[in-house]
């Protein structure tokens, strides 16, 4: 079997536009590529013949001879190894390519020098993200903003101390993090500081955890992709979701993907990956090797642990000098490692020829024949093959250098065993590194001296001279100048050992406050902060961070280590990548594939699948239509009374079948209370309830569920239909759904609703809530009672400030801080007051609670009266904001969400103005013990209230007021929302529909007379047989 290649060969290229061809053709491109090469020898030398050589050095004298010989031997071995180079690249580039659609991929646009870069989508990371003027404009919040962090597992590893720096830091400026973790682990104990409350997610629980709730999720584990699929339906699709992808599982099974021509796998990985806002990487390699499935959600934020941990437990196993001696290097040789570029790609041919060249002088002064052969140079990167090995020392034999003094060691191996044999590190790729070298990171860590380019990216991360040594690029003279400080006498000097001792102190915690504050700003940017949330501090709080190693200390369980040299191919879980392989493809699995790569996709049906099989269902309905039709007209012979009676029979079972009410319909019949859950997605079924006291009201057609007598609003008020309204209004559109002709769906004395996300935020009725709640609406026979179970102040957190919160303080937190004004503005235009008047309702700084979430009943005749008010109300509303959807149309929120939904925060809190101020009486029942409180009570509010406003005698002159005008078709604006929410009766429509049926009534008299009159005048004529 052919050995399958290497990871960092295992990626679908992007190619920088800087050196690229156009790549037309094959041939084209092979002759630009050749054409574009850089010579990196004289070009004069380079046409010189042997004889012309020969010649030429005799005359070269002294200095001149000597400098002579050294250029020509550089030029010798430079051009050999480019030859060399390119000869191993071409072999590995065959090999490779018939992995991948048969040749075409990996070479197609590239030549030799041009090099891979990802390009960072800008928009996650603008500075700002919005909350500077937010921060300045002084918003206060009633609550911090909720995260969910969903684990794969609770293992101590390096990328778990990562994610819990980030998370202990975002905790500081001001996130509230809720865990769900997927499978149990050690460091249990470590998440809990952080963490709010922790939850164990299965598939059972995975569909009833509301998501909702939280401002964002962050995933931390490809292992957690069912998590991320019960946040790909509504109502949660919406809910930010950033991804972290650490592992590299899903990466070496692409290629094989494609190999098998297992598109749908691609599909569904691609569709998976495209519901999160942001992919995020923490290396520059991983979006390469997972850019099949790029859809322009992908970012990388360098930063983690991962070397520091993983060096430091292979120090606690290796020993410098053992590890030589394993690889027959003596311990008193001063061995110089090379590291060169990591991935397998064309523009790797110029690496290490170019990093030749700039070592040059080095390998002529330390490593030739004669000079005591104390010096060893290795060479660190790409894959390690045979051929390249001994074309290397080929090449050093041709230069003249000391048997082993120049080795080569591929990424392929254990990379840590490599470095800990270096006195010194070399960094000489011919490729600008995006992000800080992770081999750069392990040396640091051995204590090992390094010396780097004077490239951006160095100067950013390491000061020359303190915890590195720069050099400037393809400076032979410059390398050996750095070099010679590095080394006194064949050993390092003092100098060296400075650098090495504060690298070291850098390398443990380098990258950790770049991480962190990119996280922090990728939130900003990425997240909705709705009016209500207090805004996190700002990032230039984060100074001098580290990683938390205090918080994971030092794990005695090396078994629990994570070790990223030598993986555990055999975990005891299965991954979720081999567990959707299983399932989405068919019987003869990966293991039974033959050689010719034969395809095995799942047979989904398509567009055109169902397209045909509507055809044939409308077919075979037209001919069963036409036979019934055939059937009645052909004569039959007379049946007996037996057979009459069995389809007779039968005919009624069907019909009862048909029309079979649901259980929870049987056991509320008798009830004096129905519960109406309102839902408008299909994601909300796991947290509706069952049984006599609920009844679903669905906002949707589509999502109202199957087997049920859920009322579908949708039907009953026909503006429902369109979305916009129905999010504009949310909850309250189902209301004036069932208050339309409510005698033809409820006929109880009490009514009452209740969110479906009240079960997700665990304050929806326990049954030993439920059972006072039946048993106090039986006894309540006198007066009007508001029984409410979902208090304002529930949801929400302590405020920061020191003012003390009031009902028109939360109800402006909770709408972009324009309540008051917009409920002003509405009840001054609904009744029609003077300027001069005050029409802002004032309620009581009593303490007492109020209600919130729809979740209350009443008994039905004032629900009927609060719907008239809210009618009435929700229409003055809407002539302020009649683009309530655009950017600018709605200024009761500030997120995206709020002014999608821009009515619905108003409207949750109107049922407690309307109560308090027509004197009902006001009770809130606790959902888990169900304790009755009476809040605001009547005696104390006179004085306060405004009673005059809310008699039902003024709502009813006013509503018949506005029927007539939608009567006589004298609308005040276009469209005009009043009459698509209810009823429309005024007094001339009843007189009207009397004077139709008085008339209706007099013509069929005077039909009937005239028929009399002419059979007495005419007589009675009977109709002829067959006429």
């Amino acid at each position: 079997m052919e050995d399958s290649p290497s990871i960092r060969d295992r990626f679908r290229f992007k190619r920088a536009t800087a050196g690229c061809g156009d790549g037309n053709s094959n041939g084209a491109a092979s002759k630009a590529s050749s054409r574009g090469r850089p010579r990196l020898h004289n070009h004069g030398a380079g046409r010189l013949s042997r004889k012309s050589i020969h010649l030429s050095v005799p005359c070269l004298k002294g200095k001149s001879l000597l400098y002579g010989l050294i250029l020509t031997v550089v030029i010798v071995y430079t051009v050999a190894s480019v030859v060399m180079q390119s000869s191993i690249a071409a072999s590995v580039w065959r090999k490779g390519e018939r992995r991948w659609r048969g040749g075409k991929g990996l070479r197609e646009g590239l030549r030799l020098g041009s090099g891979l870069r990802f390009v960072t989508q800008k928009r996650f990371l603008d500075e700002g993200g919005g909350l500077d003027r937010a921060r300045r404009d002084g918003r206060v919040g009633v609550r911090p903003p909720r995260m969910a962090l969903i684990l794969g597992n609770m293992k101590i590893n390096s990328h778990s101390l990562m994610l819990f720096t980030v998370v202990n830091n975002l905790r500081k400026l001001g996130y509230v993090f809720t865990i769900h973790t997927i499978e149990a682990g050690e460091a249990h104990s470590i998440w809990k500081n952080v963490a709010t409350q922790i939850l164990f997610l299965t598939p059972e629980t995975n569909r009833q955890v509301d998501w909702s709730i939280f401002e964002g999720v962050i995933v931390d584990s490809i292992e957690a992709k069912e998590a991320v699929s019960s946040l790909m339906q509504e109502p949660f699709c919406s809910v930010p979701l950033i991804w972290i992808i650490h592992e590299d599982t899903l990466a070496k099974r692409l290629w094989h993907y494609e190999a098998m021509g297992w598109t749908y796998l691609l599909s569904h990985w691609r569709g998976a990956l495209s519901r999160a806002d942001v992919v995020i990487f923490s290396d520059f390699s991983l979006p390469l090797l997972h850019s099949a499935l790029d859809t322009g959600n992908f970012l990388v934020i360098p930063g983690s642990p991962a070397e520091v941990w993983s060096t430091e437990q292979y120090i606690k196993t290796h020993s410098k000098y053992q590890v030589r001696e394993d690889n027959g290097i003596p311990r008193e040789d001063l061995v110089v490692v090379i590291i060169g570029s990591s991935f397998s790609y064309n523009g790797l041919s110029l690496d290490h020829a170019m990093a030749m060249h700039s070592i040059g002088p080095l390998l002529l002064k330390y490593a030739r024949k004669g000079d005591g052969g104390s010096c060893k140079f290795a060479f660190l990167g790409g894959n390690s093959t045979d051929e390249y090995n001994h074309a290397l020392q080929d090449v050093a034999s041709h230069l003249g250098l000391a048997p082993g003094s120049v080795r080569h060691f591929g990424m392929n191996v254990d990379v840590s065993s490599v470095l800990i044999m270096a006195d010194i590190v070399v960094y000489g790729p011919y490729q600008d590194e995006q992000g800080f070298p992770p081999l750069l990171i392990r040396a640091m860590t051995l204590g090992i001296p390094i010396i780097v380019p004077d490239t951006e990216i160095m100067r950013k991360y390491v000061v020359d001279g303190v915890h590195a040594m720069y050099f400037s690029k393809h400076d032979p003279k410059a390398l050996m100048s750095v070099f010679s400080l590095l080394v006194s006498n064949g050993e390092l000097s003092e100098s060296a050992m400075k650098v090495a001792s504060s690298g070291k102190l850098l390398a443990k915690d380098i990258l950790a406050l770049e991480c962190v504050t990119t996280y922090a700003q990728l939130l900003e940017n990425v997240l909705d902060f709705p009016s209500d949330i207090t805004l996190p501090s700002s990032i230039s709080l984060l100074q001098q961070l580290t990683w938390e190693w205090e918080a994971f200390g030092n794990p005695k369980n090396e078994d629990g280590i994570e070790k990223l040299d030598q993986k555990d191919d055999f975990p005891t879980r299965a991954s979720i990548v081999y567990i959707l392989e299983e399932e989405l493809t068919d019987d003869a699995g990966p293991k039974n594939i033959t050689e010719n790569h034969r395809r095995i996709v799942k047979d989904f049906p398509t567009r055109q699948d169902w397209e045909i099989l509507q055809q044939m269902e409308e077919i075979e309905e037209y001919k069963k239509v036409e036979m019934e039709e055939l059937e009645e007209r052909m004569e039959k012979d007379l049946e007996s009374w037996n057979d009459i009676y069995r389809n007779a029979r039968k005919s009624e079972k069907l019909s009862f079948e048909a029309n079979e009410r649901d259980e929870g319909e049987l056991e509320r019949t008798g009830q004096p209370v129905c519960v109406y859950e309102i839902y408008g997605v299909t994601g909300a079924w796991p947290f509706l309830h069952h049984g006599s006291l609920y009844r679903g009201l669905s906002l949707t057609t589509k999502a109202r569920r199957l087997r049920s007598d859920d009322v579908d609003a949708a039907t009953r008020l026909n503006f429902l239909n369109e979305t916009y309204y129905q999010e504009l209004l949310c909850e309250v559109g189902g209301m004036f759904s069932l208050a339309h002709k409510i005698d033809e769906i409820h006929m109880r004395p009490w009514i009452g609703f209740q969110s479906w996300r009240a079960a997700g935020r665990k304050v929806s009725l326990s049954s030993r809530a439920e059972s006072v709640l039946e048993q106090v609406v039986n006894e309540e026979t006198v007066g009007d009672v508001l029984y409410f179970w979902a208090r304002l102040d529930m949801d929400g957190g302590v405020s920061k400030s020191s003012d003390v919160l009031t009902f028109w303080s939360m109800c402006d937190m909770l709408n972009g801080g324009s309540c008051r004004d917009s409920f002003e503005l509405a009840f001054r235009k609904m009744y029609d007051l003077p300027s001069q008047i005050d029409a802002l309702p004032p309620m009581p700084e009593d303490g007492g609670y109020w209600s919130t979430s729809h979740c209350w009943v009443m008994p039905t005749p004032s629900f009927l009266e609060f719907m008239m008010f809210t009618r009435m109300f929700v229409d003055s509303l809407d002539s302020f904001y009649p683009n309530a959807s655009a950017v600018n149309g709605c200024l009761l929120g500030s997120s995206k969400v709020e002014k999608r939904h821009c009515y619905c925060r108003v409207l949750e809190l109107l049922v407690n103005v309307w109560a308090y101020h027509s004197a009902r009486k006001m009770v809130y029942l606790d959902p888990r013990t169900g304790i009755l409180m009476e809040q605001h009570p009547l005696e104390l509010r006179r004085g306060f209230m405004w009673p005059k406003y809310f008699d039902f005698t003024l709502l009813k002159s006013m509503d018949e007021e506005l029927a007539e005008s939608a009567d006589d078709g004298d609308f005040p604006r276009d469209p005009w929302l009043w009459p698509m929410t209810g009823e429309v009766h005024w007094q001339g429509i009843y007189e009207r529909e009397r004077e139709e049926r008085y008339r209706v009534k007099m013509d069929k008299k005077r039909k009937t007379k005239e028929k009399l009159y002419d059979r007495m005048k005419h007589g009675y004529k009977q109709k002829s047989l067959g006429g």
